[in-house]
């Protein structure tokens, strides 16, 4: 059951459904919560007097990012985004993010307690979606982090939960499914990957999801997934460009907070490359990546990191 402060916001959230269709500059078919942590923070600066900082912050607030589901219970979550999002004629943006051993011990540690337990989360997930449809992101780094060895899962059993993931989110009428498949930054050699995501049932998705949580440039994402597209019978892919307009940084752990990091090209479905379904904001920008370079546990807020990525953005508008 959610707790009475998830209860508040998700009365909030579907409360703000007569302004979710009216938000500016939001491209079909994705919708953006009237609630985010971004449009919290432009509020607060209003009423502060930050009028030009909150400004700043209405280009992170106006355009749609994806909900994470990583705690116990995905259900009412995933019912009211999708429900509201329907409601407002959109798509909601959903990541599955509970595998076991997740993150392979590191910042983001947890996930189900065991393989039982996560089919029935994942069972959860999809009877929550109803027939309402949704983008759904399945397990960020969970293949790619097994293909870079680590020891804390047998990859046969990572690789049977994620098929699960993939087939029974993929029985839901209008969902589109997209197993991650890392960065090209990552593992460079597309190939690796292949065997890998075809056990974890990559042939039922709809296809791929690159650079989640990262900052490879949308070139160099199009060009990994174009080759992975050609290792697995012509798969479609999404990529997360909330963070790569500045590029990869480059230093020592370049994935976690880099500084001078810049938004990147607004979630859209207008793509240039038949094979590139969207570009979505999957990691939300302004929550951080882990405890390094001063930043809280990772996925917390950090609203100055949050105010940088939109000052750096390169003709972003409000």
């Amino acid at each position: 059951m959610p707790t009475p402060v998830q209860r508040a916001l998700l009365t909030a959230l579907l409360a703000g459904l007569c302004c979710a269709g009216a938000t500016r500059d939001v491209p079909e078919p994705f919708w953006t919560t009237p609630d985010s942590r971004a449009a919290r923070q432009a509020a607060i600066w209003r009423e502060d007097g930050r009028t030009a900082d909150a400004t700043l912050m209405d280009r992170i607030a106006a355009r749609p990012e994806a909900e994470w589901l990583n705690g116990p219970d995905p259900g009412p979550v995933v019912r009211a985004w999708t429900t509201a999002a329907a409601r407002a004629g959109r798509l909601a943006v959903l990541v599955a993010y509970y595998i076991p051993n997740r993150d392979c011990g590191q910042y983001s540690l947890g996930g189900a307690p065991t393989a039982a337990a996560y089919r029935t989360w994942i069972d959860a997930f999809a009877t929550a979606l109803g027939d309402r449809g949704a983008y759904v992101i399945v397990e960020p780094d969970a293949v790619a982090q097994v293909v870079a060895g680590c020891t804390r899962v047998v990859a046969t059993d990572r690789f049977a939960l994620l098929a699960y993931a993939v087939d029974r989110l993929k029985r839901r009428p209008h969902t589109h499914v997209y197993l991650d498949a890392g960065n090209s930054g990552w593992i460079p050699e597309a190939w690796r990957l292949v065997d890998a995501l075809k056990a974890s049932g990559v042939a039922r998705a709809d296809g791929v999801a690159l650079n989640v949580s990262n900052f490879q440039t949308n070139k160099a994402s199009s060009a990994y997934g174009d080759q992975l597209s050609k290792d697995l019978a012509g798969k479609h892919y999404v990529i997360d460009t909330s963070r790569n307009g500045n590029g990869p940084y480059v230093g020592t752990d370049a994935w976690c907070n880099p500084p001078g990091r810049a938004l990147g090209t607004s979630p859209t479905t207008r793509t240039d490359n038949p094979l590139l379904d969207a570009y979505l904001w999957i990691k939300r920008p302004g929550e951080s990546d882990g405890t390094c370079r001063g930043g809280p546990a990772a996925g917390e807020w950090w609203p100055s990191y949050a105010l940088e990525l939109a000052r750096n953005a390169a003709n972003a508008g409000p």
